[in-house]
């Protein structure tokens, strides 16, 4: 009987991006690796429950959802995230940043000092450059202001991000676009006398995420689905996507549709000449209808 194994999602770290399983195994994932899966043929997909707990419910899930939860769990989960904006009293330090995902695509954020460029490498940041440090209540007022003064959003699409990694300006041009940016957000007057205003110093994710030489995407995995399976070979990956060479073209799949259900290996032999082969739906990059490979 073939093994089961649930996902707990992708994680960034000194060797890379690798997927993480439940009970703690890593499966890291070098450029040229086979990455092949089956969905359990008769499973449905199940709720990841919030904050380390179970569902209660054991609730079913959408396979289109990204975040695996019920209305519940979300509920519970982000009653205690810092991105919903429902803790005031952290104690940590924390770090505003500028994120660079294409032209004139970049938004404003900030992360726990203690991760480091964590944040920025799980949401497939190509280049970024911190902007300040101090108190999580003085990083969330300075967020705000640059969202007003400088028109920057806190959330770019994931699709508009697939749009572009295959067709990056060169490294020197979408510095300067930080650089230019960083210059206005510090010289803003209303700064909190709490945060420590940083230098720029850009940092470029493009050879992290195998982004040189990026065929274009010719589809996203749209969902899971019972029996479905996904083979393909990894040739880049940015924040939750990887960008898998199929025997049609490359195919970008949002790993965090996959937790929530039971997946086995998939390593049997294709085709002669296929490099691959997904039987999920999928779109059409840039389309509208669903479709099997």
């Amino acid at each position: 009987m073939a093994q089961v194994w649930k996902c707990s999602g992708l994680r960034w770290g000194g060797a890379g991006p690798a997927l993480v399983w439940d009970g703690g195994r890593r499966s890291v994932l070098p450029w040229g690796k086979q990455v092949a899966f089956a969905v359990v043929g008769e499973g449905e997909r199940r709720c990841v429950g919030a904050r380390g707990h179970s569902c209660f419910a054991g609730a079913a899930v959408s396979g289109r959802s990204v975040g695996a939860r019920c209305e519940e769990c979300a509920r519970l989960d982000r009653a205690h995230s810092v991105a919903a904006d429902t803790i005031a009293d952290d104690p940590r330090p924390y770090s505003v940043y500028l994120a660079w995902f294409g032209p004139g695509m970049v938004k404003v954020g900030i992360t726990a000092v203690e991760r480091g460029s964590a944040r920025l490498l799980e949401q497939g940041a190509v280049a970024f450059t911190w902007l300040g440090r101090g108190p999580l209540m003085s990083a969330r007022r300075s967020e705000e202001l640059l969202r007003t003064a400088l028109g920057v959003p806190d959330r770019i699409a994931y699709d508009a991000k697939r749009a572009v990694r295959s067709a990056l300006p060169e490294r020197d041009v979408r510095a300067a676009e930080v650089r230019e940016l960083h210059a206005l957000a510090v010289g803003l007057d209303g700064w909190p006398d709490a945060l420590q205003r940083m230098p720029f110093e850009a940092v470029d994710h493009t050879d992290a995420f195998g982004l040189d030489g990026l065929p274009p995407a010719v589809a996203v995995v749209s969902e899971l689905v019972p029996g479905g399976v996904v083979r393909g070979e990894l040739v880049a990956a940015a924040g939750p996507d990887l960008h898998l060479l199929s025997g049609r073209g490359v195919v970008v799949l949002d790993t965090r549709l996959m937790t929530g259900w039971e997946l086995t290996g998939a390593t049997g032999v294709t085709e002669a000449g296929e490099r691959g082969d997904i039987t999920v739906p999928v779109r059409e990059f840039g389309g509208v209808q669903d479709g099997l490979f």
